[in-house]
């Protein structure tokens, strides 16, 4: 009988039991979009669509332990990494990154949720600029991370441009820079290229909703199942972009808890023909 190829990627991440976001919104795309979702739990957070009640970090041993047993496993063509939390774990997982050297690896450096709550202290974003940064093809910071991370405000289209590629040289380093947070009618994103040193622009329409819940690991996490699944860089962002943009369009009406909503990542399930994505760039 011939083997089908099924990709497997691996969610490394913190949860969210309402299901919206965190590893729960991963596990969702990477199936989703084709591709078999492993993950290892970083975090266990009590957060909702309302925001973040308490965090609990997983030890770092253990993280390790649920690495070792999908690595030993499962052949993993591509790693998503979200919540850290801490430096043990941040050093854990940089280590394993290290020891497995999967091809491909994105991470979405997640430090503030929506209500404000700090995901990941001040003291540690040092850390894992200069730890993880450097093991990664792909970082998806949001407008707010940027700034966290360059120490400068971030108010205009060029503005971004530069942010991302002053991240990029300084971590020499791909950045998708995202622009949800950008007052514009659209929802356009900036990468820089570490391989040409050039920009390049996402564009996609706005849509008027406030159920955005985990709209960041949704996007970071079909960018991974797209590289898994052969794309290049690019024709996976631009792939991810669509896909998340359908799914808040699917989703936008939708009443799931009594705060910002998540997005409906089996859309395509409606039946709906306009919700089909091609595949071509």
């Amino acid at each position: 009988m011939k083997q089908i190829n099924y990709p497997c990627v691996l969610t490394i991440a913190g949860t969210d039991p309402s299901g919206g976001a965190g590893i729960q919104a991963d596990i969702k795309t990477i199936s989703a979009t084709g591709c078999y979702a492993a993950s290892v739990i970083t975090a266990l957070v009590a957060q909702n669509t309302q925001g973040v009640q308490a965090i609990q970090a997983v030890p770092a041993d253990f993280v390790m332990q649920q690495i070792d047993s999908v690595f030993s496993d499962l052949d993993i063509s591509a790693v998503k990494i979200g919540m850290l939390h801490n430096k043990n774990i941040i050093e854990t997982v940089s280590s394993a990154l290290e020891k497995f050297k999967p091809k491909n690896i994105v991470l979405d450096p997640v430090m503030v949720a929506k209500n404000g709550c700090e995901l990941l202290p001040a003291n540690t974003i040092h850390f894992i600029q200069e730890r993880l940064f450097p093991l990664v093809n792909l970082i998806t910071p949001n407008l707010l991370e940027a700034e966290k991370i360059l120490g400068e405000k971030i108010e205009t289209f060029s503005d971004m441009e530069r942010a991302a590629e002053k991240i990029g040289n300084s971590f020499n380093i791909n950045v998708l820079l995202k622009g949800g947070h950008m007052n514009s009618t659209q929802s356009s994103d900036v990468l820089y290229s570490k391989n040409d040193f050039s920009h390049y622009w996402f564009h996609e329409e706005r849509i008027n909703t406030k159920n955005t819940h985990g709209t960041g690991c949704t996007l970071s996490s079909a960018i991974a199942s797209y590289l898994a699944k052969g794309c290049t860089l690019q024709n996976a962002i631009h792939i991810a972009k669509k896909y998340l943009t359908k799914a808040i369009e699917s989703g936008r009406n939708f009443q799931i808890g009594r705060g910002c909503g998540p997005v409906n990542h089996f859309y395509f399930l409606t039946g709906d023909e306009k919700y089909v994505i091609s595949t071509d760039a």
